[in-house]
């Protein structure tokens, strides 16, 4: 293992599967690997606690910015994590008991000594629903329950709201409801499971139709534009893999405000690469597992924003 220079290891799910012109942690390992910085990768089943220490095996990676050939992997070997200068915890979720279990082990390696992003200890701490209850005076009237009676005075008092669970992404199970809809009961039993989980419920907000506006934090501040996701006709969800579109546009005084008050709360807590999502002037849900959206941004405003994160990285190394 090269000790010339930096050492960075990620956490992923397997890079043969990866979108490349869109992929946020492709564009991540693209800026470490500009700056000389050996990539090593991983996979959860190649990491483990034995006696106290995480190890891990892992290969050599290269990366390249080529849509039809973007990575080659190097030969696996066996180490320690405290090898590693740094490691990017870029699993994407679900966040279940599988990912927690991998902090755990990721913070054996943080204990020791290596730089992990986003900390082990924040991923478990900031559900990315439930988080927003932080900065109320930013969101949409917000409920967070597992009782449906509570969930139907909720609809009844705002009309029409959004109901999703707290460990979901990507738009799934992700219903817009009025109180009137002979579909609401149906809709919540299987939310809760008929009152055995908690769910969350959010006041519509009609702005949606210009786009569920995704903007990144780097350290602490917002890159100057936001990426809409712009639901299809008949959609509601603002979420790419529900097939919204992407726009990009320049921050709003209200999208400002917003990340400026989150900003310093996640960098508190060391969490140097948020995405917070805005719709119309409501923050709905702040990122913290796996954030995106980099490609895109990168691509129609000449940003390097993944070299942004790799220069917060290294100023805490």
């Amino acid at each position: 293992m090269s000790r010339s220079g930096i050492n960075l290891g990620v956490v992923m799910d397997p890079i043969e599967n990866i979108k490349p012109v869109k992929d946020t942690t492709l564009a991540m390992l693209l800026a470490a690997q500009r700056r000389d910085w050996a990539l090593w990768y991983m996979n959860l089943g190649d990491i483990r606690l034995e006696n106290g220490s995480a190890i891990a095996h892992m290969c050599e990676l290269t990366v390249r910015d080529d849509l039809d050939d973007w990575y080659a992997i190097g030969d696996k070997r066996e180490t320690t994590l405290t090898d590693l200068d740094i490691v990017l915890m870029r699993k994407d979720p679900p966040f279940d008991m599988e990912y927690i279990y991998a902090t755990y082990i990721l913070e054996i390696a943080e204990k020791s000594g290596v730089l992990v992003g986003n900390p082990p200890q924040a991923l478990r701490d900031i559900n990315e629903k439930t988080s927003t209850a932080w900065f109320p005076d930013l969101c949409p009237a917000t409920l967070v329950s597992r009782s449906m009676s509570e969930m139907r005075r909720f609809a009844t008092l705002h009309k029409k709201i959004v109901v999703k669970p707290l460990d979901g992404m990507g738009g799934k199970s992700i219903f817009v409801v009025a109180d009137d809809d002979p579909n609401i009961n149906v809709v919540l039993e299987t939310l809760t499971d008929f009152g055995s989980r908690f769910a969350m419920a959010q006041a519509f907000v009609p702005e949606i139709t210009a786009g569920d506006k995704r903007i990144l934090l780097v350290d602490g501040v917002a890159v100057p534009y936001s990426l809409a996701r712009i639901p299809k006709k008949g959609e509601n969800r603002g979420n790419l893999a529900a097939g919204a579109t992407a726009k990009g546009m320049p921050l709003s005084d209200s999208d400002r405000k917003i990340a400026q008050a989150i900003g310093p709360a996640m960098v508190e807590r060391g969490l140097l690469f948020v995405g917070i999502d805005v719709i119309g002037e409501a923050l709905t849900e702040i990122n913290v597992t796996s954030p995106t959206c980099i490609r895109e941004l990168d691509a129609e405003f000449d940003l390097d924003i993944a070299g942004d994160y790799m220069k917060a990285l290294a100023k805490r190394l």
